[in-house]
């Protein structure tokens, strides 16, 4: 269990730094900057390094497939209570998304090869790959719409960089090409400058975040859906299906993950209460920090 808690704590340096800069410097670090860098080059960067790591194998699509049917089911289900629980447009978008756009990259792969074992990577890989489709086409969209109509949200869609290099990565790995170390190396770079840049904007928004100002519906719908509903859907789920059951772990256990920092990137993109954003994502890696264990007792049930 140390080995959890190591890997869950360890990306909070970054987080600490971020934090520490924009107390210091405050209006001299411009928040909007290093989202616009991260979201439109940096992390191309990461989404080709990500995807070119490890071979894509048809064969592993079980597993994301599955995840994905549980993220849409959660979807439907948030679309059926969001309306009536909250009136105003950005705090709807919030809990449309918020909660299914979890980490399953950079804790939820390092968490997963603490609980399984390297015999994860091949679907924990796969997996965070369905669920970057699902941050930058649903997320993208959601998070638009607390800003702007319906049109200009698709269109928002369609002109970040990020899912067009997925897309391009996806069929150069299927064809089977192999980067040179050289070329791993440059998208290395990239991919952890963005990681890093992800982590200290998140840190930046936590200063000057008051969490007793946030709408309290809006805390307890999002941490209830993640930790209670969504678990319970993917349990019901996984349950009756024929599955390995180290696969129905790790989908179960992406599905808790806590909400992604790519929440706060496209909250600040759109301009979509980046600061409640930031806060949940805070109150959501806290409390996952005691769920875990319980999550992990629930495997043996599946």
């Amino acid at each position: 269990m140390s080995s959890i808690i190591f890997s869950i704590l360890s990306i909070y340096i970054f987080i600490i730094m971020g934090y520490l800069a924009k107390r210091s410097f405050k209006e001299q670090i411009d928040d909007r900057t290093i989202t616009l860098l991260n979201v439109y080059f940096l992390q191309v960067f990461l989404t080709f390094w990500g995807l070119l790591l490890h071979p894509v194998d048809i064969t592993l699509l079980y597993a994301p497939s599955i995840y994905l049917l549980i993220v849409l089911a959660a979807l439907m289900l948030l679309a059926f209570f969001a309306h009536r629980l909250f009136s105003r447009k950005k705090e709807y978008s919030i809990a449309m998304v918020a909660a299914i756009i979890g980490n399953t990259g950079n804790l939820g792969i390092p968490l997963n090869i603490a609980i399984f074992g390297e015999a994860s990577i091949p679907y924990t890989t796969v997996v965070n790959l369905v669920n970057v489709f699902v941050v930058y086409t649903i997320g993208v969209y959601f998070y638009s719409r607390g800003s702007f109509d319906v049109k200009t949200s698709l269109k928002n869609i369609i002109k970040l960089p990020i899912l067009w290099a997925a897309i391009i990565a996806i069929i150069l790995s299927a064809k089977g090409y192999r980067p040179s170390e050289t070329i791993m190396n440059m998208l290395m770079m990239g991919a952890y400058a963005s990681m890093t840049m992800q982590l200290f904007l998140f840190g930046i928004y936590l200063y000057g975040t008051k969490i007793r100002e946030i709408n309290r519906m809006l805390i307890a719908w999002v941490v209830g859906f993640k930790f209670l509903i969504l678990p319970l859907i993917a349990f019901s789920v996984l349950y009756f299906i024929e599955l390995d059951s180290m696969i129905k772990g790790i989908i179960f256990i992406e599905l808790m993950m806590p909400l992604a920092v790519a929440n706060v990137n496209l909250a600040s993109l759109y301009d979509c209460e980046p600061k409640i954003v930031t806060a949940l994502v805070l109150i959501t890696s806290v409390i996952f920090l005691g769920i875990i264990f319980a999550g992990v007792k629930v495997l043996t049930y599946l």
